[in-house]
């Protein structure tokens, strides 16, 4: 069997967690500007029709009272660290697919902990006692069921399907909850009078396949309850990143620094969470007119201190020719390397690699002080009075 544990509104909830006063009441994640958009949203806010992607000011027209957290992706970081650790206490093959979800496969595991549904209420009960946090877990013999079942009693869910109503559940289904399923596929399924996955079986594997590409060929496997999708506990995270949408544009150089360093610094503290170092840098500017840019360079050495980071991404905003405003700012990082994986060191002396290397030092107090005391312990002087809003 298959289980699907999906936190409930995670970043709202952790929120809400962390300030009471914040309980009951409708709450999202987002940054102020007007130009922000939701990361996440409260059951209470969900109550207004808001949801994730949806614009500020929409929000604030549906709910004028609406509480607005800025959020912290550092400490969601952290509480979906500890998530993880506890789902590998039940199966060695964990697959996060995000930071508030992940399969696990409990399949040969039922003499250690019990069956499905026994092992389901045992991981609600530890994130719950451990981090004061529901989720939702959803069973099932294979992968996209148990994450549909997941999604069928939220909040605070717990949803079984069992090999025998396997087929009932597939034949009932409505082809609008299949994941992949967007608003053009719904139209053409609409031209063949698809309204369940049950509908599926009565048309030809190859129609399908002219219908919809690759994409008919799964369609027919999970009409038939076959979904080969294996869950993969070593999936390897090909990149980090972090973007800010400004609250107002900005053109000033001294700015633009000051955010390129604020990014660098969080997505520096999330490789060294992974023990990771990195080899490529890049950069994201969007501007006013909503046109966007990306540079990247692969380095010679691995680096995870955010101080090597910010000075490539400083060298690849200094190397472009900027005339418009810029209304958002990203740092990212690629090709990793494990921290603890030995490097070639030159036989001469190498004061960039000895500079590298004690700024990692004190990026990694840095991340001691802030896992213990909180995101608010200790900042850079130069970000300390930043203007700029995060998404």
């Amino acid at each position: 069997m298959i289980l699907h544990v999906d936190m409930d509104a995670f970043f709202a909830s952790v929120e809400q967690r962390d300030n009471p006063d914040l309980l009951g009441k409708p709450v999202i994640v987002a940054g102020y500007s007007s130009r922000s958009v939701v990361s996440a949203a409260s059951y209470e806010a969900r109550k207004f029709g808001i949801h994730s992607a949806m614009p500020i000011f929409q929000a604030r027209q549906k709910c004028p009272h609406i509480i607005i957290q800025p959020g912290n992706r550092e400490k969601y970081a952290r509480d979906s660290r500890k998530i993880m650790a506890i789902l590998r206490q039940f199966s060695p093959l964990v697959e996060p697919v995000s930071i508030d979800e992940a399969f696990l496969d409990i399949t040969g595991c039922e003499k250690l902990i019990g069956t499905p549904e026994q092992a389901a209420k045992k991981i609600k009960t530890q994130i719950a006692n451990q981090l004061t946090l529901t989720c939702s877990v959803g069973a099932a013999p294979v992968r996209f069921l148990a994450k549909i079942a997941s999604d069928m009693e939220k909040p605070d869910g717990l949803t079984i399907i069992s090999p025998k109503a396997m087929a009932q559940v597939i034949d009932t289904l409505p082809i609008s909850k299949l994941p992949g399923v967007g608003a053009k596929a719904m139209a053409q399924m609409h031209d063949l009078q698809i309204e369940t996955l049950g509908d599926v079986k009565k048309f030809d594997p190859q129609l399908l396949n002219n219908k919809f590409g690759s994409f008919g060929q799964r369609l027919f496997q999970l009409a038939q309850g076959i979904d080969p999708t294996p869950i993969e506990p070593e999936r390897l995270r090909k990149s980090i990143s972090g973007e800010v949408t400004l609250s107002c544009d900005i053109s000033d150089p001294r700015d633009v620094q000051s955010v390129l360093l604020a990014q660098a610094h969080r997505v520096g503290n999330e490789l060294r969470a992974g023990n990771q170092r990195c080899k490529k840098v890049s950069i994201k500017l969007k501007f006013s007119d909503f046109s966007q840019i990306t540079r990247s360079k692969t380095l010679e050495t691995w680096i995870s201190s955010s101080n090597a980071i910010f000075d490539q991404a400083l060298l690849l905003y200094y190397n472009l020719n900027i005339t418009k405003k810029i209304r958002l700012v990203g740092v990212g990082v690629s090709e990793f390397q494990d921290a603890q994986r030995p490097i070639q060191r030159s036989l001469f002396v190498d004061e960039n690699h000895k500079n590298q290397r004690q700024w990692e030092a004190v990026d990694r107090a840095m991340d001691s002080v802030l896992a213990k005391f909180g995101p608010d312990a200790l900042n850079k002087a130069t970000l300390k009075n930043q203007k700029f809003s995060h998404k």
